[in-house]
This record gives structure tokens, C-alpha cells and sequence, in this order.
């Protein structure tokens, strides 16, 4: 996995683009709409705060991920598992595997990154949300070691109220 670089601008709106595109349940996954969200706004800032990750396959891209070394402020409400800042978690959005690449277990691939960019950066936790009508990256949160701690409505973007589950998974830090 590597970092984007601002001149991997067009490489990473086609992948989003070309994800939207070939997802049939995008609404129900992920209610994602090229320009609503995500937008080159906030895939500018993601990349200028170096936050947005790649993970290659030789050339290709086969998916992405943003990993922020903080959670929002909208996170203090959910009963976390354990008590800590919001400087001493890592949150992860908008992680996404192109339709090419689907079925290989690299979206666990690239959460293990995350968990080693966490624990590099000192991090005690990784934190994240999802649509609570997102079935398939519940199973893989779950299943990569992520606890649901809460639920909440939030008002999206143009998207309106949408239910979310938020996951944690504790983390230490690893030898060698």
C-alpha cells in the first residue's frame, strides 16, 4: 500500500468512478455518487493531509482507502471500548476494492495495513462507521477483528438521515 500523491488525483476519482459504476447495490453499500460524495474537494484534502492510500497490484490499482490519524468529533458519542483522544485513534473511510479485484480478501488486506500504519503512528485503536444496510463490509469488519460498539442517525451531504453502525478494533503495538 502507498501513499497518493497529488498528482494521483485523475488515477483515484476514475477508481471511484469505475467502483460507483460497477457496484449494483452502491445506495444500499454505500450511497456513494461521484461529485456528491466523493467529490476532487474532499479527495484534495484527503491527500493533502496524507491520509489516502493506494493498494497496488503490480500497476494497477485494486482498491483504496483513506486513514485518518483521528476520529471526528462526531465519534465522542459512541460508547467506545475503550476511553481515548481523538489524537490517539486512527479512523478509516471511504475504503472501497475495485470490482476487478473483488473476492480476494484485499479488503482485509488493507485493513491490516491500516493496523500497521496505526500502531506505527502510536495509535491505540482503529475506529470506523458504516451503513448499517452494508452487509458485506459488516462480515469483513467482523471478521478482521472489529467490535460494533454503537449505532447512530446522522444527517450526509445530500444524502439525507442515514443509519450507521461504528466498529473498534483495540490495537498495540507490534514487535520488530
Amino acid at each position: 500500500m502507498r501513499l497518493v500523491l497529488t498528482d494521483d488525483l485523475e488515477l483515484v476519482r476514475n477508481t471511484y468512478i469505475e467502483v460507483i459504476d460497477n457496484t449494483p447495490l452502491i445506495y444500499q453499500h454505500a450511497r456513494w455518487e461521484y461529485g456528491k460524495h466523493p467529490t476532487d474537494g474532499l479527495i484534495r484534502e484527503h491527500i493533502s493531509r496524507g491520509e489516502m492510500y493506494l493498494l497496488k497490484d503490480g500497476e494497477e490499482v485494486a482498491g483504496m482507502v483513506v486513514v485518518a490519524m483521528n476520529q471526528r468529533e462526531d465519534y465522542s458519542d459512541i460508547k467506545w471500548g475503550v476511553a481515548l483522544a481523538d489524537d490517539e485513534v486512527a479512523t478509516v473511510h471511504m475504503l472501497c476494492i475495485r470490482p476487478s479485484y473483488r473476492g480476494r480478501r484485499l479488503g482485509t488486506k488493507i485493513l491490516e495495513e491500516v493496523e500497521d500504519l496505526a500502531c506505527g503512528a502510536g495509535k491505540k485503536a482503529i475506529r470506523l462507521d458504516v451503513l448499517q444496510t452494508n452487509l458485506p463490509a459488516k462480515k469483513m469488519y467482523e471478521q478482521a477483528g472489529y467490535i460494533r460498539r454503537g449505532e447512530a442517525s446522522l444527517a450526509v451531504d445530500l444524502n439525507g438521515v442515514l443509519d450507521f453502525y461504528y466498529y473498534e478494533k483495540v490495537i498495540v503495538e507490534k514487535d520488530g
